[in-house]
């Protein structure tokens, strides 16, 4: 497949990396603001938890629909021209800055920024898992570490902003940074290494180790006839219930313990900032010991870490809390893409990749909701975190069952 076999000093795969990283820390670094806008926004308008909070489970469906459309797109013409889509996400923040009524919301911020989430996750990740076999849990764990470091700088940024110039002005500046910044970094992005003469890693070990770098694996239809792809649909499915409702409700729900917003944020950067650390460890893990068992210490840490929060009332605990759930957090989001080229090859990774996502936004559609709503019903939040509790313990039962296929 490849007329020229190249060993160069350096490898063109870490620009891979490197752009990828980039464009998590970007992309999910700002979704990751809603929570930070939230009251200020109840407070604007007096809109309902759960009105509020649909905003971001409808942008999650609309991600995960087109990362469906997105996934086959890239399997078939690479990532070049698709990965401009990040830029409809900073398109979305800036509409958000006129924000006057409730369709405006659903529109402005579920649509566009729906779109771009789709492209941030789905279209580098995609291209990683051809650039590297040999290392590839590694290279996704560091690429995964820039969506901790936007998870944890873009909060504070947005709430200083927000404390500063009021939150429509702060959409208005993030907007327009992440428009310019999501489409310039996405630049270095090449679809496979055999584009460029290369191979993954850039040595010919990988091909020795494992054949699938290439065009080898299952088929859509034939993964989509397997009980283990649908078994891992529904895991991600019930673990986006839980990381979803605490990224939208874990600001609202330390402020009214008695927090400061300043504090609370915090809360969520903590989680940002550990779970850089947890993402790295998560690629090593992924690479030593295998998705699996990387995936039930994650799920073992999750729930350890809502349990806790039940007992949670000071803001020492609630920084435990953050450090626990950010292992899990970060580790989640880590082995999603390489689970799927572990078990299915890279034949149709894209496509496989955006259905798994898919249906992972599906819970995280589900989960802000159903919190805000028991919060309405019942002016607290412990009954959604045990819901949260019981759904990562559903998920870690699922990927327990789960055994590697045969190609």
């Amino acid at each position: 497949m490849f007329a020229v076999m190249k060993r160069p000093k350096y490898f063109y795969g870490y620009n891979i990396v490197a752009s990828s990283f980039v464009i998590q820390a970007l992309g999910i670094g700002t979704m990751m603001t809603f929570g930070v806008f939230f009251k200020p926004i109840l407070s604007e308008f007096g809109w309902s938890r759960a009105t509020l909070s649909a905003a971001q489970s409808i942008m999650a469906i609309f991600a995960g629909f087109f990362s469906i459309v997105v996934g086959r797109l890239n399997d078939r013409f690479g990532p070049r021209i698709l990965i401009m889509l990040t830029g409809c996400a900073g398109l979305g923040l800036i509409l958000m800055s006129g924000l006057s009524s409730i369709w405006q919301l659903y529109f402005f911020y579920s649509f566009f920024v729906g779109i771009g989430v789709s492209a941030v996750d789905i279209i580098p990740l995609s291209t990683l898992m051809r650039w590297f076999v040999r290392r590839r849990g590694i290279m996704t764990g560091i690429t995964k570490m820039g969506t901790g470091l936007g998870q944890f700088a873009i909060p504070l940024l947005a709430n200083m902003f927000i404390l500063e110039y009021g939150w429509q002005s702060s959409y208005l500046i993030i907007g327009i940074s992440m428009l310019i910044l999501l489409i310039t970094s996405s630049l270095p992005l090449r679809g496979e290494p055999g584009s460029m003469g290369l191979l993954p890693d850039g040595d010919e070990e990988s091909q020795s180790m494992n054949p699938a770098f290439s065009g080898s694996g299952f088929s859509l239809q034939e993964a989509l006839r397997t009980r283990q792809f649908w078994t891992l649909c529904l895991a991600y499915l019930v673990t986006m219930f839980c990381l979803f409702s605490v990224t939208v409700h874990i600001i609202p729900h330390a402020t009214d313990i008695g927090l400061s917003s300043t504090a609370a944020t915090g809360i969520l950067s903590t989680i940002g900032a550990t779970s850089i650390l947890g993402r790295f460890l998560t690629g090593i893990a992924i690479d030593r010991i295998g998705n699996r068992l990387t995936m039930v210490l994650c799920y073992i840490f999750l729930i350890s870490s809502f349990l806790w929060l039940q007992v949670a009332t000071e803001q020492w605990m609630f920084f435990l809390f953050a450090v626990v759930y950010a292992f899990a957090h970060g580790g989640l989001y880590t082995t999603i893409s390489p689970v799927v080229a572990e078990f299915f090859g890279l034949r149709s990774h894209g496509s496989l990749f955006g259905i798994l996502f898919f249906c992972s936004t599906l819970g995280g559609a589900i989960g802000p909701v159903v919190s805000g709503h028991i919060f309405d019903t019942t002016e607290s939040y412990s009954l959604a975190f045990w819901a949260c509790t019981a759904a990562a313990a559903v998920a870690l039962a699922l990927v327990l069952s789960v055994r590697k296929l045969k190609t």
